[in-house]
């Protein structure tokens, strides 16, 4: 292997590395969302409010969209993300009302 090829591969592991951490990061805290938003469901089942609030859904759908921007992230992307989020959210609070 020539230097240049040794020097990607470790650039690359060290990459690799971080990526991995960082999905960790997700991984826990979506977790930590979940909890939260399993006691908000939780919480709309005992007082019978609906499982969806979908002014509050678009509200954070733009403010995730802005932070996406800012932080140079396709807000396309940050949108679908939350969709799927929000959707699993409401999904899980309707199961609650049962």
């Amino acid at each position: 292997m020539t230097d240049a090829v040794t020097r990607a591969a470790a650039i690359l592991r060290e990459h690799r590395q971080s990526i991995d951490r960082l999905d960790a990061i997700l991984v826990y805290t979506l977790a930590e969302r979940f909890k939260h938003t399993q006691a908000v469901g939780r919480l709309k089942a005992e007082h019978e409010l609906p499982p969806s609030d979908p002014a509050r859904e678009a509200r954070q759908i733009e403010r995730l969209e802005k932070l996406a921007q800012e932080a140079d992230l396709d807000p396309d992307f940050a949108k679908k993300f939350l969709t799927f989020i929000i959707s699993e959210v409401i999904r899980h609070h309707e199961k609650l009302q049962k």
